[in-house]
């Protein structure tokens, strides 16, 4: 995961523009840490990189605030990541949701987070519109978003990839469900649980 301050060591730097001059490399791009998005505006400022992989749903709308706007200026690709809020935004986890104790979500899903995730969720219910599910209503609010170039969202079943790509076919949200969507920004802070 990027952190800005990467950008004062000349050393990688200076491979990366040895390897794009031997045509060994043709683009080049960063993963932002959570919840930290403004982790990687010098790095786009610096015009060093071709793209920036960050959370962003519609929970975290953190990045159109310096982020994104950095990544329109500069000719910088987004790749949208945890689009379905690690998949509370799905609409499929409820207070009663568990997981093996192997499984990461048993971790970042603590009791804490699950209850704050899942009344967040819950808010979002009365808004998804007929013959549409949370998760695709998820995605395309991601695509109102002109400056994202991709999302990738998680896919365990082939059922969640023919959805996904309904939802991409199906294109952005209305403008009033997407200002209403912009309601719902939840700006978090990390905890001991976050990862």
């Amino acid at each position: 995961m990027w952190e800005d301050h990467f950008i004062e060591d000349a050393r990688w730097v200076k491979k990366v523009e040895q390897l794009r001059s031997q045509g060994l490399l043709d683009a080049i791009g960063i993963s932002i840490n959570r919840w930290e998005p403004w982790n990687g505006v010098k790095t786009v400022e610096s015009g060093l990189i071709d793209a920036v992989q960050v959370i962003y749903n519609i929970f975290d709308q953190n990045p159109e605030d310096a982020l994104l706007p950095a990544c329109a200026q500069h000719d910088v690709a987004v790749i949208a990541r945890v689009p379905f809020d690690e998949g509370t935004l799905t609409g499929n986890i409820t207070l009663e949701s568990s997981w093996p104790e192997d499984d990461w979500r048993s971790s970042y899903f603590v009791p804490e987070n699950l209850k704050s995730s899942v009344a967040h969720a819950d808010t979002l219910r009365p808004l998804v519109p007929e013959g549409m599910s949370m998760a695709e209503m998820a995605l395309r609010f991601i695509l109102n978003e002109e400056r994202v170039s991709t999302i990738i969202p998680g896919m365990r079943k082939l059922k969640h990839v023919d959805a996904n790509i309904a939802a991409s076919d199906a294109g952005p949200l209305e403008d009033a469900l997407h200002a209403t969507l912009k309601k719902h920004r939840w700006d978090r802070e990390p905890t001991e649980w976050s990862q």
